[in-house]
């Protein structure tokens, strides 16, 4: 019986997403909701100038509609499926906000980075109060061990780390056409089979949800795309990813089973670094993907080995947590 509810959602957000877009791209194209690409990206982006934006609109819709329907249909919304809504559309919303203030008031950078984290901090913070007040746990453990250990009071500094910086992460991620929908339906198809190992049926609902919402999108959004995410949609794919790890108790994991956002901002650290200290580029531009751009290959080839390298660590994290 559960295996038949977790196809259905499958297939469910990605029918409500392959059918919203129709109705949402020409939408957004009317209301001249295109990107703007910035003059140092890579030349070839420039081309890209004009494509609708915010379509993560469709990917957070669906997966509304699809979690509530299904959970609803065969249980009761769980206080994790609340915080699980409330954190996706929260940074949806914060990202929305940003899109809104590139495309419309043409300021290219959107929010200003102190209201984008006080943002992203307050909603962190608001999770982290109710997941206590029910009674969540605050321990953290290793993977592949029987070491936990309990942070207390300092778990709120982990929650906005995690939240905050996983957030960002996979917003940097998203620059190439179906880079992030690719590997975003990879990680949350990890955490849906951890989250169903260990009996938590709803987040694992919730993260297929999420699979096919976002599989649903690339069908538009695959090169050359008809409509990009924005950060409506990588802000809330960001915290959703990160709250389905809180909640499953595999905040180490995620690293691995995110390895391609963590790498991301990695190569994004490690260019500022090197160039405020040094006056040197370690890469070509960064993120890394605008790296393998400049040096020759094509933007499909960069997407396709990202993809494969976010697979590598999917099927590495699941087997830490179910088979060690």
């Amino acid at each position: 019986m559960l295996e038949q509810v977790i196809l259905i959602t499958i297939v469910m957000g990605f029918l409500i997403s392959v059918l919203l877009s129709p109705i949402i791209i020409p939408f957004l194209r009317r209301l001249k909701f295109g990107q703007s690409i910035r003059e140092e990206g890579p030349k070839s982006h420039q081309k890209k100038s004009g494509t609708p934006t915010m379509g993560g609109v469709m990917i957070i819709i669906s997966i509304i509609i699809t979690t509530i329907v299904m959970t609803g249909k065969f249980s009761q919304l769980s206080v994790e499926m609340y915080l699980l809504l409330f954190v996706t559309f929260g940074y949806g919303l914060l990202g929305f906000l940003d899109d809104f203030i590139k495309v419309v008031m043409k300021r290219n950078l959107g929010l200003t980075s102190r209201q984008k984290l006080l943002g992203q901090v307050i909603i962190a913070v608001i999770f982290y109060l109710v997941f206590t007040q029910y009674g969540f746990s605050t321990e953290i453990s290793i993977p592949g061990t029987s070491v936990s250990f309990d942070l207390g009071w300092g778990y709120v500094i982990l929650v906005i780390f995690m939240l905050v910086g996983g957030s960002n992460a996979v917003n940097l991620t998203d620059g190439l056409d179906g880079l992030l929908s690719g590997t975003a339906a990879i990680a949350f198809g990890a955490f849906a089979v951890l989250a169903w190992n260990q009996s938590q049926y709803d987040v694992a609902i919730f993260s297929v949800a999420v699979v096919g919402a976002v599989l649903g999108f690339l069908v538009f959004n695959a090169h050359p795309a008809k409509v990009f995410m924005g950060d409506t949609g990588s802000l809330a794919l960001g915290g959703a990813i990160v709250t389905i790890a809180i909640l499953t108790k595999l905040e180490i994991l995620l690293v691995l089973i995110g390895g391609v956002f963590v790498i991301e901002t990695l190569s994004v650290i490690i260019q500022v670094i090197s160039f405020k200290t040094t006056g040197k580029r370690v890469f070509k531009m960064s993120p890394l993907h605008h790296h393998y751009e400049l040096v020759g290959w094509s933007e499909w080839r960069v997407v396709v080995t990202f993809w494969t390298v976010g697979l590598l660590f999917a099927v590495l994290g699941i087997y830490i947590e179910v088979w060690l």
